[in-house]
Protein backbone atom coordinates (compact mmCIF):
# COMPACT_ATOMS: atom_id res chain seq x y z
CA UNK A 1 0.00 0.00 0.00
CA UNK A 2 1.35 3.57 -1.21
CA UNK A 3 2.09 6.53 1.18
CA UNK A 4 -1.14 7.89 0.01
CA UNK A 5 -3.37 5.21 1.16
CA UNK A 6 -0.89 4.91 4.65
CA UNK A 7 -1.68 8.63 5.48
CA UNK A 8 -5.50 8.52 5.16
CA UNK A 9 -5.00 5.30 6.92
CA UNK A 10 -2.99 7.04 9.87
CA UNK A 11 -5.74 9.96 9.95
CA UNK A 12 -8.58 7.00 10.32
CA UNK A 13 -6.43 5.37 13.05
CA UNK A 14 -6.05 8.83 15.03
CA UNK A 15 -9.97 9.58 14.41
CA UNK A 16 -10.88 5.99 16.05
CA UNK A 17 -8.33 6.47 18.96
CA UNK A 18 -9.45 10.52 20.01
CA UNK A 19 -13.26 9.15 18.87
CA UNK A 20 -13.82 12.55 17.30
CA UNK A 21 -16.48 12.71 14.51
CA UNK A 22 -15.35 12.75 10.95
CA UNK A 23 -13.80 15.74 9.24
CA UNK A 24 -12.20 17.23 6.28
CA UNK A 25 -8.69 18.57 6.12
CA UNK A 26 -7.74 20.48 3.45
CA UNK A 27 -3.76 21.55 2.33
CA UNK A 28 -3.30 23.94 -0.52
CA UNK A 29 -1.08 22.84 -2.95
CA UNK A 30 -0.97 25.86 -5.28
CA UNK A 31 -2.99 28.59 -6.42
CA UNK A 32 -3.25 31.31 -9.07
CA UNK A 33 -5.54 33.58 -10.53
CA UNK A 34 -8.74 31.68 -10.77
CA UNK A 35 -7.64 28.36 -9.98
CA UNK A 36 -5.81 26.37 -6.72
CA UNK A 37 -5.22 22.67 -6.17
CA UNK A 38 -6.03 21.45 -2.28
CA UNK A 39 -4.96 17.35 -1.35
CA UNK A 40 -8.06 16.83 0.61
CA UNK A 41 -8.11 13.89 3.49
CA UNK A 42 -11.90 12.97 4.30
CA UNK A 43 -12.55 10.72 7.67
CA UNK A 44 -16.28 10.61 7.32
CA UNK A 45 -17.66 7.05 7.71
CA UNK A 46 -20.73 5.09 7.63
CA UNK A 47 -21.68 6.27 11.56
CA UNK A 48 -21.55 9.96 10.03
CA UNK A 49 -24.80 11.79 8.45
CA UNK A 50 -24.19 13.23 4.76
CA UNK A 51 -25.07 16.82 4.70
CA UNK A 52 -25.79 18.87 1.85
CA UNK A 53 -23.44 21.41 0.63
CA UNK A 54 -22.71 23.64 -2.37
CA UNK A 55 -20.29 23.93 -4.83
CA UNK A 56 -18.76 27.36 -4.94
CA UNK A 57 -16.59 26.97 -8.03
CA UNK A 58 -16.16 24.46 -10.70
CA UNK A 59 -14.81 21.35 -9.04
CA UNK A 60 -12.89 18.63 -10.39
CA UNK A 61 -11.62 15.97 -7.66
CA UNK A 62 -9.55 12.91 -8.57
CA UNK A 63 -9.72 10.39 -5.80
CA UNK A 64 -6.62 9.07 -4.50
CA UNK A 65 -7.67 6.71 -1.96
CA UNK A 66 -10.36 5.51 -0.38
CA UNK A 67 -14.40 5.24 -1.72
CA UNK A 68 -17.32 7.68 -1.76
CA UNK A 69 -20.51 8.01 -2.61
CA UNK A 70 -21.48 11.47 -4.80
CA UNK A 71 -25.19 12.62 -5.03
CA UNK A 72 -26.74 15.59 -7.18
CA UNK A 73 -29.39 16.46 -9.55
CA UNK A 74 -27.54 14.62 -12.07
CA UNK A 75 -27.42 11.23 -10.51
CA UNK A 76 -25.14 8.73 -8.13
CA UNK A 77 -22.17 7.54 -8.21
CA UNK A 78 -19.45 5.72 -6.44
CA UNK A 79 -15.94 7.16 -6.71
CA UNK A 80 -13.24 4.69 -6.66
CA UNK A 81 -9.17 6.06 -6.68
CA UNK A 82 -8.25 6.70 -10.12
CA UNK A 83 -11.80 8.39 -11.15
CA UNK A 84 -12.65 12.26 -11.13
CA UNK A 85 -15.64 14.06 -9.63
CA UNK A 86 -17.01 16.30 -11.63
CA UNK A 87 -18.53 19.33 -9.73
CA UNK A 88 -20.76 22.29 -11.53
CA UNK A 89 -21.04 25.74 -10.22
CA UNK A 90 -23.73 26.62 -8.02
CA UNK A 91 -25.21 22.46 -7.37
CA UNK A 92 -25.95 21.18 -4.42
CA UNK A 93 -24.38 17.61 -3.57
CA UNK A 94 -23.90 14.96 -0.80
CA UNK A 95 -20.75 12.70 -0.52
CA UNK A 96 -21.68 9.46 1.65
CA UNK A 97 -19.63 6.54 3.19
CA UNK A 98 -21.90 4.28 3.99
CA UNK A 99 -19.89 1.00 3.17
CA UNK A 100 -16.63 2.09 4.05
CA UNK A 101 -14.90 5.00 5.47
CA UNK A 102 -12.12 7.69 4.09
CA UNK A 103 -10.88 8.78 1.19
CA UNK A 104 -8.04 11.18 -0.02
CA UNK A 105 -8.55 13.21 -3.14
CA UNK A 106 -6.74 16.17 -4.79
CA UNK A 107 -9.18 19.06 -5.79
CA UNK A 108 -8.86 20.99 -8.59
CA UNK A 109 -11.55 24.09 -7.95
CA UNK A 110 -11.75 26.84 -10.47
CA UNK A 111 -13.57 30.29 -10.98
CA UNK A 112 -16.64 30.32 -13.61
CA UNK A 113 -14.75 32.39 -15.93
CA UNK A 114 -12.08 30.83 -15.76
CA UNK A 115 -13.56 27.96 -16.07
CA UNK A 116 -15.34 28.82 -19.21
CA UNK A 117 -12.76 29.83 -21.06
CA UNK A 118 -10.39 26.38 -20.71
CA UNK A 119 -13.68 24.70 -21.54
CA UNK A 120 -14.12 26.65 -24.49
CA UNK A 121 -9.91 26.35 -25.46
CA UNK A 122 -11.17 22.44 -25.27
CA UNK A 123 -13.70 22.73 -27.67
CA UNK A 124 -17.20 22.68 -25.70
CA UNK A 125 -19.76 25.18 -27.35
CA UNK A 126 -21.52 27.54 -25.14
CA UNK A 127 -24.40 26.34 -23.74
CA UNK A 128 -22.34 22.73 -22.49
CA UNK A 129 -19.63 24.04 -20.63
CA UNK A 130 -21.13 22.57 -17.49
CA UNK A 131 -20.64 18.97 -16.44
CA UNK A 132 -23.59 16.43 -17.63
CA UNK A 133 -22.31 13.67 -15.92
CA UNK A 134 -21.01 13.75 -12.29
CA UNK A 135 -17.94 11.36 -12.36
CA UNK A 136 -14.94 10.25 -15.19
CA UNK A 137 -14.35 6.48 -13.90
CA UNK A 138 -10.53 5.12 -14.09
CA UNK A 139 -10.32 4.91 -17.45
CA UNK A 140 -6.81 5.25 -19.58
CA UNK A 141 -7.36 8.83 -20.81
CA UNK A 142 -6.72 10.28 -17.36
CA UNK A 143 -4.29 8.12 -15.92
CA UNK A 144 -1.32 9.88 -16.67
CA UNK A 145 -2.73 13.31 -15.21
CA UNK A 146 -3.79 11.39 -11.92
CA UNK A 147 -0.33 9.70 -11.39
CA UNK A 148 1.71 13.56 -12.23
CA UNK A 149 -0.55 14.64 -9.31
CA UNK A 150 0.14 11.39 -6.99
CA UNK A 151 3.05 12.16 -7.26
CA UNK A 152 3.10 15.61 -6.63
CA UNK A 153 1.01 15.24 -3.62
CA UNK A 154 3.49 12.92 -2.12
CA UNK A 155 7.34 14.18 -3.61
CA UNK A 156 8.06 16.70 -6.79
CA UNK A 157 5.31 17.22 -9.42
CA UNK A 158 6.75 17.13 -12.91
CA UNK A 159 6.03 20.35 -14.33
CA UNK A 160 3.73 23.29 -12.95
CA UNK A 161 0.40 23.09 -10.71
CA UNK A 162 -0.96 25.69 -13.08
CA UNK A 163 0.11 23.35 -15.66
CA UNK A 164 -1.49 20.76 -14.20
CA UNK A 165 -4.88 22.55 -13.73
CA UNK A 166 -5.38 23.52 -17.11
CA UNK A 167 -4.80 20.22 -18.67
CA UNK A 168 -7.57 18.47 -16.05
CA UNK A 169 -9.88 20.90 -16.90
CA UNK A 170 -9.36 20.26 -20.39
CA UNK A 171 -9.19 16.56 -20.27
CA UNK A 172 -12.43 16.24 -17.98
CA UNK A 173 -14.29 18.69 -20.54
CA UNK A 174 -13.58 16.12 -23.78
CA UNK A 175 -14.09 13.16 -21.89
CA UNK A 176 -17.48 13.80 -19.77
CA UNK A 177 -18.92 15.07 -23.58
CA UNK A 178 -18.69 10.99 -24.43
CA UNK A 179 -20.10 9.58 -21.84
CA UNK A 180 -23.62 8.21 -21.35
CA UNK A 181 -25.57 12.01 -19.53
CA UNK A 182 -27.16 9.66 -17.05
CA UNK A 183 -25.97 5.96 -15.98
CA UNK A 184 -28.13 3.27 -14.32
CA UNK A 185 -28.00 3.86 -10.18
CA UNK A 186 -26.93 0.23 -8.51
CA UNK A 187 -28.67 -1.38 -5.71
CA UNK A 188 -27.02 -0.37 -2.09
CA UNK A 189 -26.15 -4.56 -2.26
CA UNK A 190 -24.11 -3.86 -5.15
CA UNK A 191 -22.26 -0.45 -3.82
CA UNK A 192 -21.27 -2.25 -0.76
CA UNK A 193 -20.08 -5.37 -2.68
CA UNK A 194 -18.26 -3.72 -4.88
CA UNK A 195 -16.55 -1.12 -2.63
CA UNK A 196 -15.46 -4.19 -0.18
CA UNK A 197 -13.62 -5.06 -3.44
CA UNK A 198 -12.13 -1.55 -4.25
CA UNK A 199 -10.84 -1.51 -0.66
CA UNK A 200 -9.07 -5.18 -0.78
CA UNK A 201 -7.95 -4.43 -4.41
CA UNK A 202 -6.73 -0.67 -2.90
CA UNK A 203 -4.79 -2.05 0.13
CA UNK A 204 -2.59 -4.90 -2.20
CA UNK A 205 -2.87 -3.77 -5.58
CA UNK A 206 0.19 -6.47 -6.17
CA UNK A 207 -2.08 -9.16 -4.66
CA UNK A 208 -2.86 -12.22 -6.94
CA UNK A 209 -6.72 -11.46 -7.74
CA UNK A 210 -9.03 -13.44 -9.81
CA UNK A 211 -12.32 -12.91 -11.21
CA UNK A 212 -13.50 -15.90 -9.58
CA UNK A 213 -11.69 -15.51 -6.09
CA UNK A 214 -13.14 -11.64 -6.17
CA UNK A 215 -16.46 -13.06 -6.75
CA UNK A 216 -16.47 -15.95 -4.47
CA UNK A 217 -15.51 -12.91 -2.05
CA UNK A 218 -18.64 -10.75 -2.94
CA UNK A 219 -20.40 -13.86 -3.13
CA UNK A 220 -21.38 -13.67 -6.33
CA UNK A 221 -21.51 -15.61 -9.80
CA UNK A 222 -18.09 -14.28 -11.66
CA UNK A 223 -20.50 -13.61 -14.81
CA UNK A 224 -22.59 -11.39 -12.16
CA UNK A 225 -20.02 -9.89 -10.52
CA UNK A 226 -18.26 -8.61 -13.51
CA UNK A 227 -21.82 -7.17 -14.62
CA UNK A 228 -22.18 -5.38 -11.03
CA UNK A 229 -18.26 -3.91 -10.73
CA UNK A 230 -18.59 -2.57 -14.22
CA UNK A 231 -21.93 -0.91 -13.15
CA UNK A 232 -20.92 0.50 -10.29
CA UNK A 233 -17.26 1.08 -10.65
CA UNK A 234 -17.65 1.75 -14.27
CA UNK A 235 -14.70 -0.21 -15.53
CA UNK A 236 -13.95 -3.98 -15.35
CA UNK A 237 -12.29 -5.22 -12.31
CA UNK A 238 -9.08 -6.24 -14.37
CA UNK A 239 -8.91 -2.44 -15.63
CA UNK A 240 -9.17 -1.23 -11.49
CA UNK A 241 -6.95 -3.74 -10.71
CA UNK A 242 -4.12 -3.07 -13.66
CA UNK A 243 -4.54 0.83 -13.01
CA UNK A 244 -3.77 0.67 -9.50
CA UNK A 245 -0.96 -1.53 -10.26
CA UNK A 246 0.29 1.09 -12.92
CA UNK A 247 -0.09 3.88 -10.77
CA UNK A 248 1.64 2.67 -7.56
CA UNK A 249 4.35 1.32 -9.65
CA UNK A 250 5.09 4.72 -11.72
CA UNK A 251 4.69 6.89 -8.06
CA UNK A 252 7.19 4.13 -6.90
CA UNK A 253 9.21 4.47 -9.90
CA UNK A 254 10.25 8.26 -8.87
CA UNK A 255 9.96 8.08 -5.45
CA UNK A 256 12.72 5.59 -4.60
CA UNK A 257 15.29 3.98 -6.17
CA UNK A 258 14.65 0.31 -6.36
CA UNK A 259 14.94 -1.26 -9.28
CA UNK A 260 12.53 -2.02 -11.66
CA UNK A 261 12.15 -5.29 -11.98
CA UNK A 262 11.75 -5.07 -7.98
CA UNK A 263 8.62 -2.46 -8.24
CA UNK A 264 7.66 -4.43 -11.49
CA UNK A 265 7.37 -7.85 -8.92
CA UNK A 266 6.10 -5.82 -5.82
CA UNK A 267 3.19 -4.39 -8.01
CA UNK A 268 1.96 -7.79 -9.49
CA UNK A 269 3.73 -8.07 -12.56
CA UNK A 270 4.59 -11.65 -13.49
CA UNK A 271 7.72 -10.65 -15.69
CA UNK A 272 9.30 -7.36 -16.66
CA UNK A 273 7.98 -7.81 -20.33
CA UNK A 274 4.71 -7.60 -19.58
CA UNK A 275 5.44 -4.73 -17.28
CA UNK A 276 7.05 -2.62 -19.23
CA UNK A 277 4.29 -3.09 -22.16
CA UNK A 278 1.95 -2.38 -19.77
CA UNK A 279 3.49 0.69 -18.27
CA UNK A 280 4.68 2.00 -21.88
CA UNK A 281 0.99 2.25 -23.20
CA UNK A 282 -0.51 3.88 -19.78
CA UNK A 283 2.32 6.44 -19.68
CA UNK A 284 4.35 6.91 -22.87
CA UNK A 285 7.12 5.57 -22.17
CA UNK A 286 9.32 3.00 -20.75
CA UNK A 287 9.47 2.63 -16.97
CA UNK A 288 13.39 4.03 -16.71
CA UNK A 289 12.70 6.54 -18.69
CA UNK A 290 9.60 7.77 -17.04
CA UNK A 291 11.79 7.82 -13.72
CA UNK A 292 15.36 9.48 -15.06
CA UNK A 293 12.84 12.40 -16.90
CA UNK A 294 10.65 13.23 -13.48
CA UNK A 295 12.12 15.65 -10.57
CA UNK A 296 12.87 13.86 -7.35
Amino acid sequence: MGKIAVDLDQALARRAAHGTPGRTAARLLAQGDGWSVQDVICTYGPSDRPFEELHSDTAIGMVMAGTFEYRSRRGSVLLTPGSFLLGNYGESYECGHDHAAGDRCVAFRYAVDYFERLAADAGAPRGERSFAVCRLPPLPAPARLVTRAATGVVGTLDGSWEELAVQVAGAAVRLARRLPRRPTAAPAGAVRRVTSSLRAIEREPGAHWTLRTLAAAAGLSPFHYLRTFQQVAGVTPHQFILRARLREAAVRLVREHAKVMEIALDAGFGDISNFNRSFRAEFGAAPEAYRTARPR
